[in-house]
């Protein structure tokens, strides 16, 4: 089997093959390829992994800037590529946040920019995927996950391929580790789209126990790491919302913490991926020393870790210590511990479809599962993983209030797809206009002009058509 990683000049990479050493027995691997189409940070990126790999792969690993030499005879391609780099997320966040609208990559105007900018060059991937490897399974871990999986599925036609986002399935484990039970041990009801769903039961031995959690958390105070709501909204819900809704449900504060800030969480993290390269950089140029990389990557993830999201909810950084261990064993378990996601969940859709099914949460064609939604629509919802297909599970009628605000966001994001591929400021304006997240027509074409100013090349050259 062949498993290529396209992206892999990107700062997860390490983490990735973190994940791939610990299923290499459970999978019949025998060539993993990371591609990018920059070679340094490709080449940073493999010595940053050579502590991991020196413990033992038992797979062939192959590191190309070559797409056809990636693509070609691959069983399974992983997309996890980002457009233009931080830098572009940069300018897609910050942007808004001059008109006191929240940037954020994927949620809001920050998602629709990566998405105008992304959309062509999925579309030129699936081509090539097609032409020379045309049974592999495409998962798509590129952002924003839940368009691009649908760009994948319902304009190119590719039916072998998943959108995977790592939020639903961290919440199903800190679930479990709630409940003190195994995450297979339960089964949940999720639906919603990417960066927008809920969770409304996860039963038990056949019972379902949010109703039980959520007392429970009202109680204790704690659930999540990075748990931002209310509770007593929540108890009000009588669902658990993805970290996500967050953006939805309190937008100005949202924007009134990040103006506080002075900054998006991509001006945030910056200094961290730069520091990250510039340290790689200096321990190549000076000796491949493998306690040096192990440190150099551990405190790069800690600098991370500790900053998610404080900046628009408003919590308090909470870096980890200096002093990273340097023992092996401490090491191993910071890296599994930092790689149970997107990789993590990439490998278990593998193994479900190769070797036993599995329940999981992923972003996949709705197929009739989710009432209201249309059956091409690419929604995140619980789905069986096996015998070579992927199915959603029916969900029943959905609560308005979520239901009404899916379509809103869906609607946008199929008018920002077809913007995408006709080059229309007409569509992109509209798309745009019409979010939940922008207060309207005028604010959209600032945000929009601004965009096509300062992106440069990274922006396609949107034409003026009329709307059909």
């Amino acid at each position: 089997m062949k498993l290529t990683f396209i992206g892999a000049g990107g700062v997860r990479t390490p983490l990735v093959i973190q994940s791939v050493l610990a299923y290499q027995n459970r999978l019949p691997l025998d060539t993993v390829c990371m591609m990018d189409i920059d070679p340094e940070r490709l080449e940073l990126m493999k010595l940053a992994c050579k502590p991991r790999l020196a413990k033992g792969a038992k797979f062939n690993i192959e590191w190309t800037t070559d797409a056809k030499k990636a693509i070609s005879g691959a069983d399974f391609i992983v997309t996890t590529f980002r457009e233009g780099s931080l830098e572009s997320r940069v300018i897609d966040e910050q942007v808004p946040l001059k008109y006191g609208v929240l940037g954020q990559e994927t949620t809001g105007p920050g998602g629709f920019a990566m998405a105008l900018r992304t959309v062509p060059v999925i579309l030129k991937y699936v081509e090539m995927i097609r032409k020379w490897a045309p049974n592999a399974w495409l998962l798509n871990f590129t952002n924003p996950a839940g368009i691009l999986t649908e760009t994948i599925t319902r304009v190119a036609g590719f039916e072998h391929a998943v959108g995977i986002c790592d939020n639903p399935s961290a919440m199903l484990r800190a679930a479990a580790a709630f409940l003190k039970v195994e995450p297979e041990k339960l089964f949940p009801e999720y639906y919603g789209i990417n960066h927008l769903g809920w969770m409304r039961s996860l039963y038990l031995n056949g019972r379902d126990v949010v109703p039980d959690m959520i007392r429970a958390i009202k109680e204790s105070g704690e659930f999540l790491e990075h748990f931002p709501f209310d509770i007593h909204e929540i108890e009000a819900l009588g669902t658990i919302p993805n970290e996500y809704v967050y953006f939805y449900y309190y937008p100005r504060k949202s924007v009134e913490n990040l103006l506080k800030s002075g900054q998006s969480r991509a001006l945030q993290i910056l200094p961290f991926n730069q520091e990250l390269y510039a340290s790689l950089r200096r321990i190549r140029d000076e000796e491949e020393d493998p306690k040096k990389i192990q440190a150099v990557y551990l405190h790069y993830l800690a600098q991370r870790h500790g900053t998610y999201m404080t900046l628009e909810t408003g919590q308090q950084t909470q870096l980890v210590a200096e002093d990273v261990k340097e023992e092996e064993q401490d090491a191993a378990e910071v890296m599994d511990e930092s790689a149970e996601g997107y990789s993590v969940v990439a490998l278990n859709v593998i193994e479900a479809l190769m070797v036993s099914p599995k329940v999981m949460i992923l972003n996949v064609p709705n197929r009739g599962a989710l009432p209201g939604m249309a059956d091409d629509d690419v929604v995140e919802t619980t789905v069986m993983v096996g015998n070579g297909v992927v199915r959603p599970f029916a969900m029943g009628p959905l609560p308005d209030a979520d239901l009404g605000l899916m379509k809103s966001v869906k609607a946008y994001e199929r008018l920002t797809i077809d913007a995408s591929v006709k080059d229309s400021y007409p569509l992109a304006l509209k798309a745009l206009t019409l979010h939940p997240l922008v207060p309207g027509y005028d604010i959209a074409k600032k945000i929009l002009d601004d965009y096509l100013a300062q992106h440069g090349d990274y922006f396609p050259k949107l034409r003026y058509t009329k709307i059909d």
